[in-house]
């Protein structure tokens, strides 16, 4: 997944300053770190993506 197309499903979702705010400040259990740090680490953001969804209760036919 690119990271515009991440970018995009963030805002989507959770809306632009809500998803900047889980994004940079939130841990992710699954991935133990922040959405941020682990796609800087070389996550691919479809994984981060994925981990958020499941984590807060996104309906699967959107992820």
């Amino acid at each position: 997944m690119r990271l515009t197309e991440f970018q995009e499903l963030m805002h989507t979702e959770f809306g632009v300053a809500r998803a900047d705010a889980l994004l940079a400040d939130h841990m992710i259990p699954a991935l133990g770190r922040t959405g941020a740090n682990a796609i800087e680490a070389g996550v691919d953001p479809r994984d981060v993506w994925r981990a958020l969804c499941a984590e807060f209760d996104v309906p699967r036919s959107r992820w």
